[in-house]
């Protein structure tokens, strides 16, 4: 796969996240923030194993043991980041969510050096400060008081940029993404069902008024999404892919004008251009400099 079909996948990644985030926000009106997250995955588990056998059946290699261990590790920081999204949820408003948890973008390329020392294509730095520019605008430009939930949200974009990180290491040395994506939604069920159990009180019916969102979130949101991610992933750098990724909040825009009728302000225009021209910018300039580099 070319890097360009790689970044169309996690664009692709982005605008179903961008269509979810309403729904992800709306079901804790009737299931809790760990029920949901345990729902969700369990049944991206269901969505994705077929194609996870298939995937090994076509593969000869097979996993070692620490190539398993690294999947696990990166459910749990998907789950991490999801747990702590959605309590966010429930004491911040959507806008400062949808802002603060594009703050990814940012922590990306400087997680990427503090932890290995890997330091991205220069163009990154600006992009991804672009980007997150525009991310704020589309939020309408203010946050309200910070409280619990926002600095939880915080929390939740330092967990998805680690996962982002770790599955670019781990996902190109295993060759194996859908089996990735498959156990890290394992972990995420698992882990948020055994403290939903703990922790909440969850009745069937709540589960059957929430069943459009649920199925919505389970499917699309993590199963394909979170899919999408992890085979993209392998063909591009964290840092592009944190950029590309932040196309979220410029397809939840979109979305709620097309599908909504929301007017979008000339603010949240600009963060729009800001978004896209981040994206365009960490895909031409790398390649056109490459090009020029190899010109006698």
């Amino acid at each position: 796969m070319t890097h360009g079909r790689a970044n169309i996948l996690l664009l692709f990644a982005g605008a179903i996240w961008g269509l979810g985030f309403v729904a992800q926000s709306s079901a804790m009106g009737s299931v809790g923030p760990f029920m949901f997250v345990a729902l969700r995955f369990l049944l991206a588990t269901l969505t994705i194993a077929p194609f996870a056998i298939r995937e090994a059946r076509n593969t000869p290699a097979k996993l070692k043991r620490s190539d398993y261990y690294g999947f696990f590790f990166i459910g749990v920081l998907l789950f991490s980041g999801a747990a702590l999204q959605q309590v966010g949820i429930l004491t911040t408003s959507v806008t400062n969510s949808g802002f603060l948890t594009g703050l990814y973008v940012v922590m990306v390329p400087f997680l990427a050096v503090l932890l290995f020392w890997q330091w991205p294509h220069p163009v990154v730095w600006p992009c991804a400060l672009t980007a997150l520019a525009g991310i704020y605008l589309l939020s309408g430009g203010h946050l309200d008081g910070l409280a619990t939930g926002d600095w939880l949200t915080v929390a939740c974009a330092a967990f998805w940029a680690l996962q982002i990180i770790f599955i670019n290491r781990i996902a190109i040395r295993s060759g194996r993404p859908i089996m990735l994506a498959l156990v890290q939604f394992i972990v995420c069920g698992v882990l948020g069902l055994i403290i939903a159990l703990g922790t909440e009180r969850t009745e069937l019916f709540s589960i059957v008024a929430a069943a459009p969102e649920i199925l919505f979130a389970g499917i699309f949101s993590s199963g394909i999404a979170f899919t999408l991610q992890a085979v993209g992933q392998r063909f591009t750098t964290a840092p592009q892919a944190a950029i590309m990724l932040s196309s979220e909040a410029l397809f939840a825009a979109l979305f709620g004008t097309i599908l909504l009728g929301e007017r979008m302000s000339l603010q949240g225009v600009a963060g729009c251009a800001l978004i896209f021209f981040a994206m365009i910018a960490v895909e031409l300039i790398p390649a056109l400099r490459s090009r020029a580099a190899l010109k006698p």
